[in-house]
């Protein structure tokens, strides 16, 4: 069966952190993170429709130049979360350009940047034909680990400990709908854009014995009509949904393991940095950073499904297999004591 995310590291793991999630079925993306992304192409980045900063060292953010760049002059709605200070960050880089000329385009770029404090969300718009200066009232709302929903998903934040506040992401999909074209065949359909709506349906929660029609756009086909539970029941699988969970940047440290343990319980997949190897532990806690040890320790306190380890520090290069030797080591005796 198909997963909706597909998410990919798409630098090596001595290079910037960089999660891209595209969606299956959807020319839409998300990110987390923005460091060297000149790897994905513009057709990639297009899709992106909402970017997660952990925090915004350089290794971190230094692609939002980029990601603008191929986003000017297009119809765009680009929403940005990030740590305390974001908006302030991402004003400072909107304003080492210049923007006499966006009067020119047709098309109009806006950015929605949110600030994830302790206990509330700072949203911020800036709009491209109005040279990305802040625009109207902040909007305020409170935080309660949740960043956004849709019907079908939810984007969920921790604060942890870097020396500075850094973000961690979930994304969670709430359930999922496989459907089986063998199935589809046996009564009479087709794979079409009526599938879209089928979803949406059953993630908005319309009653299941409501009449759900399955439209077709070749004329010489008409249209069918079911029960909407009947055909779930007929042609799809509905399995629990998938998580992926992002970690960067963190001290090992109580606080910190106990919130991202809860955070990445039982993810399906958990992506979390790894700078140093255990035998450096000294030089991780300075830097506040986590050793591959501990990166493991945490995926199998988590119970984590499956777990890739990143951000390893370039003086280990060419040691990448020690790292995930040691993490993988660390993340088995872990579940034996769970």
């Amino acid at each position: 069966m198909r997963s909706l995310f597909h998410p990919r590291l798409i630098n090596g793991p001595f290079e910037d952190p960089c999660l891209f999630i595209p969606f299956v079925f959807e020319k839409r993306a998300a990110i987390f993170d923005l460091g060297d992304i000149y790897s994905l192409s513009a057709k990639d980045l297009l899709k992106i429709s909402h970017v997660f900063i952990s925090h915004t060292h350089m290794d971190h953010f230094v692609g939002f130049d980029r990601l603008l760049r191929v986003f000017l002059g297009r119809e765009k709605r680009l929403y940005m979360y990030g740590p305390e200070g974001f908006l302030k960050n991402v004003e400072g880089k909107l304003a080492g350009y210049s923007w006499n000329l966006v009067e020119n385009f047709d098309n109009a770029l806006s950015l929605y940047i949110t600030e994830v404090k302790k206990d509330q969300l700072i949203t911020r718009h800036y709009a491209c034909e109005n040279k990305f200066k802040a625009s109207g009232k902040d909007l305020i709302q409170p935080f309660n680990g949740i960043l956004f929903k849709e019907p079908a998903l939810t984007f969920s934040s921790i604060i942890l400990d870097h020396k500075i506040p850094c973000l961690g992401f979930t994304i969670k999909e709430r359930f999922h709908i496989n459907i089986i074209k063998e199935r589809l065949m046996e009564v009479g359909l087709e794979i079409g854009p009526w599938i879209r709506s089928f979803k949406e349906a059953l993630f908005n929660n319309q009653d299941i014995n409501s009449k759900f029609e399955v439209t077709f756009k070749r004329e010489n086909i008409k249209n069918k009509e079911f029960a909407l539970g009947e055909l779930a029941n007929q042609i799809a699988i509905i399995t629990p949904g998938q998580k992926i969970t992002y970690i960067t940047d963190m001290l090992y440290c109580e606080s910190n393991i106990n919130e991202a343990v809860a955070f990445a319980k039982d993810a399906d997949h958990l992506f979390i940095e790894a700078a140093f190897l255990e035998k450096d532990r000294d030089i991780a806690e300075n830097k506040f950073h986590l050793t591959a040890w501990q990166a493991g320790t945490i995926a199998g306190m988590a119970m984590a499904k499956q777990f890739t380890v990143f951000h390893f520090s370039p003086r280990y290069s060419g040691q990448e297999e020690l790292f995930r030797r040691e993490a993988l080591d660390a993340y088995k005796k872990r579940l034996l004591k769970n």
